[in-house]
């Protein structure tokens, strides 16, 4: 992967890798905004014309999830606008907000059918199972094949993969419904729809949690959980004429780009387009890490944070008490500081 570096001849170089164009899913979500919504037209109908909770749930839910894939589309859009001087970075940012948003949006219509379904419980109403059953089967059909559009990107970007969970969870629920639909049919259970109905919200929830926490980490810069920071510090560390990383800073830019600056103390010297490419691609095939910037300096002038406990982060792999929360490594003791942490990540 070709980066272009620079080298200022002051002892600060920088490596640039910008990523790769994301994938267009352009077509998926407008085939899987068009389907969700016409079916979340027949779910509804049919389910206040039996009276059936589980199949207004979830036509609620699948309403939820046309608006999430709209959020996610925008999303998705937003990222590809160009950078400019007042934005810097572009919009990218825009994908993890959609994600975050999209998790939001379905826990909370979740708790609003745990609700309903739970006074539902107090005075079962029977229903039609055979419109049910009819009716989630074609949602089988409709979430499946939207999800298919999506697979292909769902383990690179945080984003596609929320609309793709989505869509196979609710493939997975309409499968439940149709079960629920034939019981009921076979023995009368009235009970059993707005039963149905809690475990739809708590599948749902289960599988959305993640997408929620992961999301909210990103929106405030947290370390992707794909990157283990203890082992980036390690790969800098093990950079010939590397003596210390300080200001090490590593976040996500958008849901399928990662960045991430460092200061390399080199007593030596160097740090030429040799080594910044190197490095660059280093980090890029081991991480992930399409946007670095290295500062090389002969002497070490920012001091570190606080440190972090023994085992440093996830897994612990290559970390020690010499790390702290912004992967720091601090400074001989006799040096002053002449600038705080909070140089590390400049945004436009």
């Amino acid at each position: 992967m070709s980066a272009p570096h620079h080298d200022d001849g002051h002892g600060h170089g920088h490596a640039h890798a910008h990523a790769h164009a994301p994938a267009d899913f352009n077509a998926a979500f407008a085939i899987g905004i068009g389907l969700n919504t016409a079916f979340v037209a027949i779910e509804a109908f049919y389910g206040w014309k039996v009276g059936s909770l589980a199949l207004l749930a979830d036509a609620g839910h699948n309403l939820s999830d046309v608006i999430g894939l709209v959020l996610a589309w925008g999303g998705a859009l937003a990222g590809r606008l160009r950078p400019d001087a007042r934005h810097t970075y572009g919009w990218k940012r825009a994908s993890i907000l959609a994600a975050f948003l999209n998790a939001l949006l379905l826990l909370v219509a979740m708790g609003s059918l745990a609700w309903e379904a739970v006074h539902r419980l107090q005075s079962p109403q029977a229903v039609e199972g055979v419109t049910i059953m009819v009716v989630a089967g074609i949602g089988i059909v409709i979430n499946t094949a939207t999800a298919l559009l999506f697979m292909r990107g769902s383990k690179e970007d945080l984003n596609i993969r929320g609309a793709f969970l989505h869509m196979a969870a609710d493939a997975l629920v309409s499968a439940g419904v149709v079960v629920a639909g034939a019981l009921a049919l076979l023995y009368g259970w009235a009970w059993l729809d707005p039963v149905a109905s809690l475990l739809i919200a708590a599948v749902i929830v289960w599988g959305t949690w993640s997408l929620f926490r992961q999301s909210l980490h990103l929106l405030f810069d947290g370390v992707p959980e794909s990157v283990e920071l203890p082992a980036v510090q390690a790969l800098l560390m093990g950079l010939p004429g590397v003596a210390q990383v300080h200001d090490l800073h590593v976040w996500a830019m958008g849901t399928n780009e990662i960045a991430l600056t460092a200061h390399l103390v080199m007593p030596a010297g160097g740090g030429d387009d040799t080594f910044l490419k190197h490095a660059t691609d280093e980090l890029h095939e081991h991480f992930k890490i399409r946007h670095v910037t290295l500062q090389v300096v002969r002497e070490a002038f920012v001091d570190g944070c606080a440190p972090l406990p023994p085992g440093g982060g996830k897994g612990g792999h290559g970390s020690s008490t010499t790390h702290d929360d912004h992967g720091h490594v601090p400074g001989p003791p006799h040096h002053p500081a002449r600038r705080s942490c909070e140089s590390g990540v400049q945004r436009g």
